[in-house]
Order: C-alpha cells, then structure tokens, then sequence
C-alpha cells in the first residue's frame, strides 16, 4: 500500500492522534471524551444520532452513556416530540472535564502540526472540510 494514498493517510493519522490521546490523563477512554464533546455539540442529539455520528453500535453507545450518566457527566432527557426517545444533555459536572478535553486536544494538535505554517494549517483544515461536506452531502449527518 502507498504512504501518499489520503485515505491511508488519514487513517493512519486518526490512529496515531488516538494513541497520542490516550497518553493524556483523562480519567475516561477516548470514546467518552468523544460521545460527551459530540453532546456538548449537539445538546438534546438522541443516543441512535449520537451513535450513528460515532460510528458505533447503539448498544455499545448505551453502556457508554450509562458510564457517563453514572458519574454525572450527561443525563438522558424525554424527548418532548417522542415519548419513547431520550435526548442526551450535559450536566454541570462536565464543564470542568471539557476544558480539560479542550486542552488535550490542542496539545495534540501541536504536536501533530508542527513544521507547519499556520497558512498550512489553516489551508489543510479547509481542504479538509470540503472533503467532509463532499462525503456527508447525502448524509444526515
């Protein structure tokens, strides 16, 4: 396989970036930070939304959320719309635990950018959200 394929590429760089991640001292996996920064995101986003913008199986996403629920972090809402549905919704405890993910993520994101003007930055991150626009144009997400 060539080093130059993008989606090799892009791959590659979403494995090492998780692994860098994982070196941090959040007291939760990557996938906690991730389903609470999406719901930080999508305040009231139900948990088959949420675990579809994850890529992972809504029962898997369930024991995520009840982890999550249990120590305080999100709490499940009745839809008003749907009495069957819940919506997810932050609680008070996880602003702290936010800013702390926020931090992480720019020490990731300066290791992972280093060498590169800011013109460089600014450009990829561009690119880049056109390619995602691109792909999520027939998406609901």
């Amino acid at each position: 396989m060539q080093t130059n394929n993008i989606g090799f590429l892009l791959t590659d760089i979403i494995r090492l970036m998780r692994r860098e991640y994982s070196k941090s001292d959040l007291c939760m996996t990557p996938m906690q930070a991730r389903a609470l920064v999406y719901v930080s995101r999508y305040e009231g986003v139900r948990q088959v939304q949420l675990a579809e913008m994850l890529d992972i199986q809504p029962i898997t996403l369930a024991r995520l959320i009840d982890q999550l629920a249990d120590d305080q972090l999100i709490e499940r809402r009745p839809d008003p719309k749907d009495r069957r549905a819940y919506g997810l919704y932050l609680m008070e405890k996880s602003t702290p635990l936010l800013e702390k993910i926020d931090l992480e993520v720019k020490r990731v994101h300066e290791k992972a950018f280093q060498g590169l003007s800011e013109k460089q930055v600014s450009e990829l991150q561009g690119a880049l959200a056109v390619m995602h626009t691109n792909l999520s144009a027939d998406s609901s997400l």
